[in-house]
């Protein structure tokens, strides 16, 4: 057995991608390709009374860092590259120390795990062995409790471009279109990579949500009239700060959010349009926003430098505009869907501060298709035909706002 080892302690908590170089020569097996996730062995235990140990295991070594972010506190750990199939939270995650575990595709040839911890822990040590003769690796990592303070000193996302989101280019000025031209519409089909979002049984929300998207956007490509673009066309995770800026960088004229919840209390099910509020329009909507916000903050996306105050002024210099036409937008798309047998929700149109839809100078609305937590939306989101009939309908909808918005456009203040 050779031992590739790093011990992590005091500040230093991110271990590099070019792991062989501290460690001397490298064996016959290379760190390269995808590696596999031993899910039978993999485990995340109380390693002592207040240590928390973190044995992963994979079929050979890929280079891999880790560094941890607060508020919440997490451990993130990046490899290039995993594959996570087999692997359950549930079954991986045994003990109360770490609250959830979150694992996937972060950008293209790069996995991440993110730990979101019970209290502030600090790396102790980090090692990874390999086999000499299988080559399989074992990666184990241990934790202990610090101080807030000592966690927030040392908490912090290095930056290399080979890991990480691109930076979000500065958001340009709208781009004046031809009123003729093909509308441009951007789908953002939701969650992705490492988010999964809501997962009933073998669904996940990521999936249905990339299906119906690439379908809609054949819907509206063959139907004349449309430019789209998608905010992703693979499993990969794209915050909600970047698909903000995709649709503005793209020029869009029309923003739809795809997505398709899943409720653990109480019974919903039909498809809802939400518009962007302040303030919810009811408990559930709040909950919901929250929930989509939290995702980006576990797929460990750092957003202490995030600025609401950029974001309130902008909303506040566009609203005027926008808001008008964004609610125009919802009730059209509403009226395409239940014109198509829907079905809806008994509460179709609903408002909540969805990070995803402060584009404020660009309609942004957020189809909430369905919800997995309800038999019947399942079936239907797993229902090639209904996808398409549901499709048509948003395309309708689209249709008939433009025409509506076209009207009135003498009206809207340039």
């Amino acid at each position: 057995m050779r031992e590739r080892a790093v011990r992590v302690t005091g500040r230093i908590l991110t271990i590099l991608a070019a792991i062989w170089a501290l460690a001397g020569p490298a064996p016959a097996q290379e760190f390269s390709g995808l590696a596999r996730i031993d899910a039978e062995q993999s485990r995340i235990t109380a390693a002592s009374r207040r240590e928390v140990g973190i044995d992963l295991h994979l079929s050979q070594g890929v280079p891999y860092r880790l560094f941890t972010l607060d508020g919440p506190p997490r451990l993130v750990l990046d490899f290039q590259e995993v594959d996570w199939s087999g692997l359950k939270s549930g079954a991986l995650v045994q003990t109360d120390r770490i609250r959830k575990a979150q694992f996937g595709a972060y950008v293209p040839g790069w996995s991440r795990m993110v730990l979101e911890l019970a209290g502030p822990m600090a790396v102790t040590q980090a090692g990874l062995k390999i086999d000499a003769v299988t080559a399989a690796a074992h990666l184990a990592v241990r934790l202990k409790p610090v101080s807030p303070e000592d966690f927030a000193a040392t908490a912090g996302p290095p930056y290399d471009p080979r890991w990480d989101l691109p930076v979000p280019a500065p958001l340009p000025g709208r781009v004046t279109r031809d009123p003729d031209a093909p509308l441009l519409v951007v789908i953002d089909p939701g969650h992705g990579g490492i988010d999964p979002g809501a997962e009933v049984g073998t669904s996940s929300e990521k999936d249905l949500m990339l299906t119906l998207a690439r379908e809609l956007r054949e819907v509206l490509l063959r139907s004349g009239g449309f430019e789209v673009v998608m905010t992703r066309d693979d499993d990969r995770f794209v915050s909600l700060e970047r698909r903000v800026a995709l649709a503005h960088q793209a020029g869009a004229d029309v923003f739809l959010s795809l997505h398709a919840d899943s409720l653990s209390e109480g019974l919903a099910h039909g498809a809802t349009v939400y518009v962007l509020a302040k303030s919810a329009s009811d408990k559930a909507s709040a909950l919901l926003a929250e929930r989509h916000d939290r995702a980006n903050l576990l797929a460990g996306v750092d957003l202490s430098a995030a600025d609401d105050e950029v974001t309130d002024i902008m909303l506040d210099l566009a609203r005027q505009e926008t808001r008008p036409r964004t609610e125009a937008l919802a009730s059209a798309l509403i009226s395409g869907m239940t014109n198509m047998g829907g079905p809806m929700n008994r509460r179709p149109k609903r408002s909540a501060a969805f990070s995803v839809l402060k584009a404020a100078d660009i309609p942004s609305v957020l189809i909430e298709v369905g919800f997995l937590s309800s038999p019947r939306d399942l079936r239907n989101l797993r229902d090639p035909e209904w996808r398409s009939t549901i499709a048509s309908g948003i395309r309708n909808g689209v249709l008939n706002w433009r025409k509506t918005d076209v009207a009135r456009r003498a009206l809207v203040r340039q």
